[in-house]
């Protein structure tokens, strides 16, 4: 089982911010872990309840560059990005750049986008939801096409690119992994199996039955359109608990392999403390 850690809130108090990032991201990359993945918002949105006070937020691909500079080996990603805030070609483009000059270490995690106020307050586009999903299938596709080289005019509904020139080439082959957030069964679920290489569900407090009939229904969907359902990568999204011990933890995420889980994104509340980061990092070596 693969393990990851996501920051999703940069309110460091002790120190510099660039500082506290780069120790967390220095920390996961030695540790072994597989990847370091960050929110992907404007606006301070941490699902487990910033403070008040915690309300910084960075730019997420400048920020997945600079983190590439301080690492080495782990992947780097944004889970996830909004759809409707870039267009197609500068998103793709800011993951192909990330990939080339990290070494071949991108992932690509984007969704339909959900958050209204944010987009309201910023002044970022955020259509109605079956648009949202329409757009995110067009940029699906526009980014195969141009991590494939393939410079023919594309006309969809929302989204027409006369001569999409994707160089310089990713790095990874065929083309860094694609990661569509969210488990809805009638758009998101049925994206995954057509075009991602990895989806996530999360650890709700139900004994796995939620995680279980979503990644079921992604079976029955493989099967339908004749992919191997084994081919997506599946990924939990956890929390750490305070004061959590490595073999508690690893003994709670080895749990998830009875639901197929391959790979365990770990959230923590407020910003990460690397004592947090080395604790994941020993239960890693548990689950690996």
């Amino acid at each position: 089982m693969r393990t990851s850690i996501s920051v999703t809130n940069f309110s460091w108090r002790d120190g510099t911010m660039a500082d506290r990032l780069s120790e967390i991201a220095e920390a996961a990359d030695t540790g072994g872990l597989d990847a370091l993945w960050v929110a992907d918002h404007v606006l301070q949105t941490d699902p487990y309840g910033a403070r008040p006070e915690e309300t910084e937020m960075l730019e997420a691909c400048t920020t997945l560059g600079y983190l590439a500079a301080r690492t080495s080996r782990i992947r780097l990603g944004t889970l996830v990005s909004a759809v409707t805030f870039r267009p197609p070609a500068l998103l793709v483009k800011a993951v192909t750049t990330l990939d080339v000059i990290s070494g071949g270490r991108a992932l690509f995690g984007i969704g339909a986008g959900y958050q209204a106020e944010e987009a309201a307050a910023m002044g970022l586009p955020l259509p109605p939801l079956p648009e949202r999903f329409d757009r995110l299938e067009e940029t699906l596709q526009i980014a195969l096409r141009l991590w494939a080289g393939d410079a023919e005019p594309y006309r969809g509904t929302y989204y027409a690119l006369d001569a999409p020139v994707g160089g310089p080439l990713p790095l990874s082959r065929p083309h860094p992994p694609i990661l569509i957030g969210g488990t809805g069964e009638k758009r998101t679920l049925p994206l995954v199996a057509r075009y991602a290489d990895a989806c996530n569900v999360f650890d709700l407090p139900d004994g796995g039955a939620t995680a279980h009939h979503k990644l079921a229904v992604l079976r029955d969907l493989c099967e339908r359109i004749g992919r191997p359902y084994e081919e997506i990568e599946k990924i939990m999204a956890t929390r750490i608990q305070p004061g959590e011990g490595a073999a508690a933890f690893a003994d709670r995420c080895a749990a998830f392999t009875e639901l197929g889980i391959d790979h365990v994104v770990v959230l923590t509340t407020g910003p990460w403390p690397l004592d947090a980061v080395e604790t994941v990092t020993q239960a890693a070596r548990h689950l690996a």
